[in-house]
């Protein structure tokens, strides 16, 4: 034995004592360097001496040799020696890296090849498509664990497959016209379909249509289907999921069925109408069944639904949807059955992809999603219910697979079988739990139910083409464009959608929204700019930069204005034009409908009246009954300024020359309809203006008066009278300084007969008006007079109460005791 196991494993005795003894040189050497001089004065004072440094010279020049032959050995540039003085140690060291780097790969293969993992290998794919490609990163690691070696998720992606789209019987319809739904037979129906579609057949094949031009055939198309529009855009079985009843054996608990193994179930694979009819006459008989679909979108425009799974409880089914598409119709006798219950698990985007590419309808649809948010999990993936309920965890290395790839590996089958075979376990395990999440009764059970019938009565809508469709994605993104920018962008997204729905591609395989953003920033003059834009260069940009070019050239050539705000809320009035609230245009009538905001006009209501009467918009039938104080309400109100003039657009925002002077330009036209009507109405305004001083004069002629002080003849007293002012005089402050006789008026017009008589104080009974006692004071008083009138009056003992409670205001007679210097503040 001991014979036979050096014969089968001779290496070993070779390369081991060469291993030791390689090992102990080593060990030698690198005691040996440790014992050198170290680097700074010690190394200088060695080097100092000629023998010293003889030595390392040459022995610098042998490990120089070495190094060089051990490159040579693994294909490596080896010149070390012949380098300049200048530069010759940095080269060395960048060679030496190189060298290190390809020699360590060199080991890591040899390493990988003794633990028998073969890298070289290139793995067996069916013949026609390119080896898949293992992106080595952190998010695509597997199992990483200490005891076992991770694995890489493989993308696998195929170039050269066949466009599937060529064998399809009906070509698929990318215009630009909403979807009609593909049903013309309704099984299992309460309502009958519509005459429309059941006449649909018949009239694709009516020969009188196949001589009449393209666009007098679009016109008879059109007068046929607006007798049906009603019935064209609504949902076959809206009657039937509107009336649907759920029977109570779905809102109990039921029992648990176990899965079989994968390994022990059947399996079919069926892609001929005979394999698809019997397998239509399985599903009728049974209650529930499972429905996954695998869909491909990067080469097609709409989209491309490549392969169908529906697993029961004993077997598993995987249809070829590209090689039966227009007979899938079949299944429509399953899928509207109410007595069965087809269960997905995210049905959101596979009941419109089963409307749009077979006409095909759910009823009694249970979304196992639903119910894991119902549930409150962690994760609501299939992944994660997958772990949770069956302890399984999926292969997702092939979930970003191209599922046009025919033949299918069997690894794929595999994986699509993954999707549904456990479905219909995991279907009863969440209907029990909601039952005992909810306490034993049905509503939560319920709500999925409801929630999963609002699912299947989704409508496919195609995408349409719109001149404001671009907005749409230039919000998302964010951006602030300017004109010129903003222009390039709606042009080339038109030119992507154009382009794509002629090639059936999709617009991110056209152009990436990405690359359009940078093409639409930078604007490049020259076609090699859109090609530097964009890495790397989609097939079709490479073909069409011509195109492109010219459509960036015209972008070029718009005025140049300020960047458009994107428009965030209903109360953001960034994209409203400035000429629909612009200062100078406050008559103007704005067309509500074509502003794209709702705007109310700022309107304060408590003074309307007199706001309408100064801003001359209602003209008094009689002014002569305007009063003076809304005479000078108006005067106070025209001092006020605008305070929402601050949140209107200003006018001087900045504009390109070219565009303010150039006639051709719509800013042109703007600034000049701005300059005549703000023109316009400031004549307006000095025209009320005028008109408002002249009725003000009027008015001063008829009713306002100057009050003046007369002298009265007894005591020496000042009484009031009224007379009338001077024609064209407007009415003037009252003077604190008393007018004399000579400085009246010398035309002054006699008073009227009926004239104001004022009521004579030295009559009254002044104990009314009596006030505090005022102390004497030492200095001289000019009005003395009055205080010994007070004196005579109280007499010493009592007191006046006009200092009780404030000053009183009545009249005293006497001079005024306003300004006089007993009231002055003492120091």
């Amino acid at each position: 034995m001991i014979i036979r196991e050096k014969q089968e494993e001779p290496s070993f005795d070779v390369v081991l004592p060469p291993s030791k003894h390689g090992f102990g040189a080593v060990l030698s050497a690198t005691k040996a360097s440790a014992s050198l001089p170290q680097a700074g004065d010690e190394f200088d004072f060695y080097r100092s001496f000629p023998g010293f440094q003889e030595f390392c010279e040459s022995q610098g020049d042998k490990l120089l040799h070495f190094m060089s032959q051990i490159m040579q050995v693994h294909g490596c540039r080896s010149h070390l020696r012949d380098r300049n003085k200048l530069t010759g140690l940095e080269e060395r060291f960048d060679l030496i890296v190189d060298s290190n780097d390809v020699i360590l790969e060199r080991v890591g293969i040899l390493l990988d090849e003794a633990d028998g993992v073969n890298r070289s290998q290139q793995p067996v794919m069916p013949a026609g498509f390119q080896p898949p490609k293992i992106v080595v990163s952190s998010w695509n690691r597997k199992g990483s664990g200490s005891g076992s070696r991770s694995e890489m998720f493989r993308l696998l992606h195929a170039k050269n497959v066949a466009r599937p789209q060529l064998k399809f019987k009906e070509k698929v319809d990318n215009s630009n016209t909403p979807f009609i739904p593909k049903i013309f037979i309704k099984p299992n129906a309460v309502k009958p379909l519509p005459s429309y579609f059941t006449n649909k057949q018949i009239r694709k094949e009516r020969p009188e249509d196949l001589d009449v031009p393209a666009a007098l055939a679009d016109l008879i198309h059109q007068q046929r289907t607006q007798e049906h529009v009603e019935d064209m855009f609504a949902h076959p079985y809206q009657y039937e999921l509107d009336h649907l009843l759920l029977p109570e054996s779905l809102l109990s608990k039921p029992e648990v069925q176990m899965y079989r193994p994968m390994d022990e179930s059947n399996f079919s694979f069926i892609d001929t109408l005979e394999d698809l009819v019997a397998l239509n006459e399985k599903l009728c008989k049974l209650s529930e069944f499972a429905v996954d679909l695998e869909h491909h979108s990067y080469r097609s425009f709409l989209g491309i639904t490549s392969l169908m799974q529906i697993s029961t409880r004993e077997e598993d089914f995987i249809i070829d949807t590209l090689e039966l598409r227009s007979e899938l119709y079949i299944l429509n006798e399953a899928f509207t059955d109410p007595a069965i219950v087809k269960v997905f698990h995210g049905a959101d985007s596979d009941i419109e992809w089963l409307q749009r590419d077979f006409g095909l309808y759910v009823v009694r649809l249970f979304d196992t999603h639903q119910a894991s948010r119902a549930l409150n999990l962690a994760r609501h993936s299939l992944d994660h219910l997958l772990t949770h309920f069956c302890n399984v965890g999926s292969d997702k290395r092939y979930q970003l697979a191209d599922w046009r790839i025919r033949p299918l590996p069997d690894e794929m089958v595999q994986y699509a079988r993954t999707d549904t075979h456990y479905l219909l376990y995991i279907y009863d395990c969440v209907r029990a739990q909601l039952l005992d999440f909810n306490h034993g009764q049905p509503g939560l059970l319920q709500s999925v139910w409801n929630k999963s019938k609002d699912i299947s009565l989704k409508k496919y809508m195609k995408p349409i083409y719109t001149e404001e469709s671009y907005l749409e994605v230039q919000r998302k993104q964010k951006r602030s464009f300017n004109t010129q920018q903003l222009t390039a962008f709606r042009l080339l997204f038109a030119w992507r959608d154009k382009l794509a729905r002629q090639e059936d591609e999709s617009t991110g395989y056209v152009l990436p929204t990405h690359m359009m953003i940078k093409i639409s920033e930078e604007l490049p003059k020259e076609p090699q700019g859109i090609i530097a834009c964009c890495n790397p260069v989609p097939p079709l940009v490479r073909q069409q930069v011509n195109a492109l070019h010219l459509l960036v050239q015209q972008a070029r050539e718009m005025p140049l204005l300020k960047p458009e705000v994107t428009l965030f809320g209903p109360h953001d009035t960034s994209r409203v034009s400035e000429s629909d609230h612009h200062p100078f245009s406050h008559n103007m009538d704005v067309d509500v409908q074509k502003t794209s905001v709702l705007m109310a006009e700022a309107k304060i209501t408590l003074f309307e009246s007199i706001c309408m009467q100064c801003r001359g918009l209602i003209i008094l039938k009689d002014e002569d009954s305007l009063p003076v104080a809304q005479m000078k309400a108006r005067r106070i109100i025209e001092s006020f300024e605008n305070p929402f003039r601050m949140y209107l657009p200003s006018s001087d925002v900045h504009v390109n020359k070219n565009a303010k002077f150039d006639p051709s330009s719509k800013i042109f036209e703007i600034s000049k309809r701005w300059k005549l009507q703000s023109i316009e109405q400031q004549q307006k305004e000095l025209e009320a203006k005028k008109k408002a001083k002249e009725e003000a004069k009027q008015l001063a002629k008829k009713v306002a008066g100057n009050w003046v002080y007369l002298e009265s003849a007894k005591g020496g007293a000042k009484k009031r009278e009224r007379v009338p002012s001077e024609v064209g005089e407007s009415t003037p402050k009252p003077s604190k300084k008393l007018m004399t006789p000579a400085e009246k008026p010398q035309k002054t017009e006699p008073p009227p007969e009926e004239s104001f008589k004022p009521f004579d104080y030295s009559q009254s009974d002044l104990k009314v008006f009596a006030g505090n006692k005022s102390k004497d004071n030492t200095q001289f008083d000019p009005n003395r007079q009055a205080h010994d009138f007070k004196k005579k009056k109280f007499g010493r003992g009592q007191k006046s109460n006009l200092g009780a409670g404030g000053r009183s205001m009545s009249y005293m007679a006497g001079k005024s005791d306003r300004g006089f210097r007993h009231n002055w503040p003492k120091r």
